[in-house]
């Protein structure tokens, strides 16, 4: 089943949703509304009324029973969200979608929802009071969940009436809503399990969530484990005497974590927040580690000071001004509790572990590391894993959920078994015992009777050990997954850069294995070898992979800063013919081909979906034509298929030259979307592509729309020859904005030439008037304008730069 942001009626299991109600418009209230705005519901957003003016309120004389007034708490807020970075919604439109009201003027309105979500502050006397309001004009049978992060479900339905408390449980997103992956669904002790099965097919289907089922248990699965996790890293971390920039990096992208690692997630979040879970969870009698919960001195300091992380404006973390007025970060020094500049890290253990571009591999070596790197490692994945076994089953019955709710909930590439397999299970035991622990008993038993591993993969599917029956089971949910690692076996063509996979029904699966799956000889020769063996052998191709930085971030700058330096023009003339030529491939093959773009699709990157018959887009797919920023134009087909999709957009009755000009100026500021939605905005997704709110059904979505074209009798389409250009026309239109953006200086003299020569290709050149012209010809004009940048001194300026330092040059 697609899930795509123009379903405006959400249907699944026998129960429609068209109109959510969310209670409370905080940071997680509003942002839960905007993102069922993103799929397309009404949503009504309701906070309390005031109970007094505000001085800009008194100044107006305005009185308590102003509408104005009455709506400032929830105005506010979502004002303050509409202005959040990153945005909370695909697209500044669909705020049209989100009504605001207040609990005392239209919590009546709750009659005509179909799901009610409470997400006001964490207190259970007020979810309780609120519910009993709630109670008296909700219509029998609507929804009703809570998106508490640690009250149990049994308290807050306590007194409720039965078809309340049958309808009611707990859906807890992680903040932010519209990214982070994790919903967690917490039953209560009479929820109906219908109602469980529904959220959990819901959040999959039609929020892009990944849906775990939790216990009713203190911090439910993913606080539990991360809130435990975080505060042993930083009792570890004061132990071994370690410093606050020394730990975000051992916890960052090293290890699969997100960069902020540890120190800076906590200011990010907020000390508050995790000091009041990790105080209840203290307090938990029954669980054998619960001293580990307690507050690190660090974390007991840093909460006497009131220097709770950005909220405040320092934690662990503080952001000053030097003399010049440039932005400066310091670090909390944890032995001497004072600020000073932050410094760069350097351990061996790191240094030998940056050619394993293998996460899985990478691990052995860090908890063999003789240094303090190594020694901090192999203390927090000991006390991680030991914790996480003794959690089943109280926290959960399946292993896999544990590892499900930290990786999304989080943003950690492995879960803690996953982490566990990567270095052996019995290397795991004995990294355990040596740290003078013990695993849960269960874990013994596993191996005793034969079983090596927590996870293995088995007919394409991947399975987890289940502790009760000693056997290998399907992950529920995933029956419908297509995952490229699970896949191995089915590789049908590789070479260094790119993998070929047999996905079935006839369908094959092109993946990129390049750096940041960028565009090299490798990846180059994949596009024509799959192409070649699908219109051989097969009906449709993917263009698709499970990388978690890019689907494609673009051409392999390094070859062609090489191919410069030395004035080898023919060699990039050569590389730029040959790259055209592939995209061109893909657009008139005899089999249908599929984008399945992500993350980022960039320059390179986008110019192949632009050519792809279809595109089944990630939601969260950040696509732009960018190589403006290198002192380039696309020269992939990407300026070409531009012209050719404005030509196209002129039978709408716009203006011809405003449609051009807003496609000139995407491409000459080098704008990437920050959503899929976007994208389409922008033109780059055409209005019959879709878009995919779940990533793990990507490529499963993908490959349905490849076997749908073949099914529905593909016909392989010719070479365009009606693309309608505007000639002097339009560059004389363009000349006049970029000359006073020039005379202004909003741009430099060489941005100035790089648009000049983008006008002219976008343009269709110096022709006289108005007329049509052919792909090639286009093509043509594209290259010969890339050719000749190529060879300035500026444009060389610019690649360096991103080459070394990865950032962009303005020269």
């Amino acid at each position: 089943m697609e899930a795509t942001l123009q379903k405006p009626i959400t249907q699944t299991k026998n129960r429609t949703i068209r109109r959510v109600a969310v209670l409370g418009s905080g940071i997680m209230g509003s942002r839960i509304a905007a993102h069922f705005a993103n799929i397309g519901l009404d949503v009504l957003l309701l906070d309390i009324v005031p109970n007094a003016l505000n001085p800009a309120e008194e100044a107006k004389g305005l009185t308590l029973e102003n509408p104005g007034v009455r709506n400032r708490i929830v105005n506010d807020a979502f004002q303050a969200m509409l202005k959040a970075s990153p945005a909370a919604l695909y697209s500044p439109k669909f705020a049209s979608r989100i009504k605001l009201g207040n609990f005392d003027d239209n919590l009546k309105e709750l009659a005509q929802q179909d799901w009610i979500i409470e997400a006001v502050v964490e207190r259970l006397d007020i979810k309780r009071s609120l519910y009993e309001r709630v109670e008296a004009v909700r219509k029998p049978g609507t929804l009703i969940t809570s998106n508490t992060s640690g009250i149990p479900m049994h308290l807050l339905a306590e007194g409720r009436s039965e078809d309340f408390r049958r309808h009611f449980c707990g859906t807890h997103f992680f903040n932010p809503p519209r990214y982070l992956r994790l919903l967690e669904i917490i039953p209560g002790p009479d929820t109906d399990p219908a109602i469980i099965d529904f959220l959990m097919s819901y959040g999959d289907l039609y929020l892009g969530k990944t849906t775990v089922l939790c216990k009713d248990t203190p911090g439910f699965i993913a606080n539990r484990l991360g809130i435990q996790s975080l505060v042993q890293t930083i009792r570890v971390a004061e132990e071994l005497g370690l410093t606050v920039e020394e730990v975000d990096k051992l916890t960052g992208p090293v290890v699969g974590r997100p960069k902020s690692g540890t120190f800076r997630l906590s200011d990010v979040v907020g000390l508050d927040t995790t000091v009041n879970v990790a105080n209840n969870l203290v307090k938990m009698e029954h669980d054998e580690s619960r001293e580990s919960f307690q507050l690190t001195p660090s974390m007991q300091k840093l909460m006497e000071h009131k220097w709770l992380g950005d909220k405040t404006g320092q934690g662990y973390y503080k952001k000053t001004k030097d003399a010049n007025g440039k932005t400066v970060i310091l670090a909390l020094d944890l032995k001497t509790f004072e600020y000073k500049p932050s410094q760069k890290v350097k351990f061996a253990t790191l240094e030998s572990t940056k050619a394993i571009d293998n996460l899985r591999k990478r691990f052995s070596v860090l908890l063999a590391g003789k240094d303090n790197a190594g020694e901090f490692y192999r203390r927090t994945f000991a006390d991680g894993f030991a914790y996480a076994t003794h959690r089943i089953p109280e926290i959960s019955d399946e292993l896999y959920r544990i590892d499900a709710a930290i990786t999304t909930g989080f943003g950690w590439q492995l879960g803690l078994f996953e982490t566990w397999d990567a270095i052996g299970v019995q290397k795991g035991v004995e990294l355990i015992e040596a740290q003078g622990k013990k695993p849960a008993q269960w874990v013994y038993d596993m191996l005793a009777a034969g079983f090596t591993s927590f996870y293995k993969s088995e007919g394409g599917k991947k399975k987890y050990y289940d502790i009760p029956t000693k056997s290998y089971k399907v992950i529920p949910g995933t029956e419908s997954f297509t995952i490229l690692e699970n896949l191995s076996d089915n590789i049908v063509w590789k070479n260094a850069g790119a993998a070929l996979y047999d996905i079935g029904d006839g369908i094959l699966n092109l993946e990129f294995r390049s750096k940041m799956n960028t565009f090299g000889a490798e990846v180059i020769e994949g596009l024509q070898k799959s192409i070649s063996l699908a219109e051989k052998d097969f009906r449709g191709l993917v263009i698709g992979n499970e990388s978690t930085e890019a689907f494609s971030a673009g051409a392999n700058l390094a070859t062609l800063f090489m191919f410069a330096i030395e004035q080898e023009f023919d060699e990039i003339n050569l590389m730029i013919a040959q790259f055209q030529q592939t995209m061109m491939r893909a657009r008139y093959s005899s089999i249908p081909v599929v984008g399945a773009p992500h993350t980022l699709a960039l320059g390179g990157g986008c110019e192949l979906n632009l050519h792809a018959d279809r595109v089944v887009a990630h939601s969260e797919t950040y696509m732009g034509l960018v190589e403006v920023g290198v002192g380039l134009i696309p020269a992939g087909g990407g300026t070409k298929e531009m012209a050719a999709r404005a030509s196209d957009l002129y039978q709408t009755g716009d203006p011809e030259l405003n449609i051009l000009q807003n496609i000139f100026m995407n491409i000459a500021t080098a704008k990437v979307s920050t959503s899929a939605q976007e994208a389409k905005e922008m033109n780059y997704i055409r209005p019959t592509d879709q878009i995919v709110l779940n990533r793990s059904r990507l490529i499963a979505e993908a490959k349905q729309a490849a076997i749908e074209l073949a099914e529905n009798g593909y016909v392989q389409p010719k070479p365009r020859t009606d693309i309608k250009v505007q000639g002097k026309t339009g560059i004389a239109l363009f000349k006049a904005g970029i000359t006073a953006m020039h005379m202004g200086r909003y741009i430099s003299d060489h941005d100035l030439k790089i648009a000049e020569k983008l006008a002219y290709v976008i343009c269709g050149g110096d022709l006289s008037a108005p007329q049509t012209v052919t792909e090639q010809y286009l093509l043509d004009l594209e290259r010969e304008a890339f050719l000749s940048l190529s060879g300035e001194k500026k444009t060389l300026e610019r690649i360096q730069s991103l080459l070394q330092g990865g950032k962009p040059l303005r020269n």
